[in-house]
């Protein structure tokens, strides 16, 4: 069965933080799903904070921070080791182009990676992959819609708006719980990295898994 990722109303939206090992998340959603993951108080790309609640009286709030909750269960679970996959409702918005690409990044499997040329070639145009690049960098759920899993096809680590060292964290982290390992929890961003050929399991050439792994 296709994911689809259904379009963004508007809606006003509730906020929270989350600690996390690449520092703290800011998590939006609304009653319909989870809207966006971002790092720091205005997010990434300079984000707006979201349009508050006018008070509650059809229960819009109260669902939101339900999903909310459930959003940093997840997360939490997640860079805990404890979860490969996340089953939470999303609100993304996006044009229908984005959201077809985001749907992609869905399917893509924990532990493992595609190119951007692959990405597009599962949209149905391989010569698409500058465009799915721009949609991917304008992906509001990272992590949750793992665009981390997108690498060139050189291997190399590019395009993630927290930075090359949180997504090299991202996919040692997947590749060490794949491995049935456990990811160290420092994250050391700066070093250009390549990764495997994409399709392949997650991995730095090179790399022992015990000194990334436990």
């Amino acid at each position: 069965m296709p994911v689809t990722i259904p379009p963004r109303p508007t809606s006003p939206c509730a906020e929270a933080t989350l600690p996390s090992p690449l520092g703290e998340l800011t998590l939006v959603a609304t009653e319909a799903g989870l809207r966006s993951v971002s790092w720091g108080v205005r997010g990434v790309n300079g984000r707006q904070r979201p349009v508050a609640f006018d008070g509650d009286p059809h229960g819009e709030r109260e669902r939101a921070m339900a999903i909310l909750r459930a959003a940093a269960e997840q997360l939490t679970a997640y860079f805990a080791g404890e979860r490969t996959e996340f089953d939470i409702p999303l609100d993304p918005g996006g044009t229908p182009f984005q959201r077809r690409a985001w749907a992609v990044l869905r399917a893509i499997p924990f532990g493992t990676t595609i190119s951007y040329a692959d990405q597009a070639r599962r949209l149905g145009d391989a010569r698409k992959a500058r465009a799915v690049g721009g949609a991917n960098g304008k992906n509001p759920l990272p992590i949750v819609v793992p665009c981390h899993r997108v690498i060139g096809s050189s291997g190399a680590l590019v395009g993630f708006a927290a930075g090359t060292g949180s997504k090299a964290w991202l996919l040692d982290h997947e590749r060490c719980l794949a491995m049935g390992g456990r990811r160290r929890g420092d994250v050391r961003p700066g070093r250009r990295r390549r990764f495997p050929t994409p399709g392949s399991t997650a991995s730095a050439p090179g790399a022992s898994p015990s000194r990334r792994c436990r």
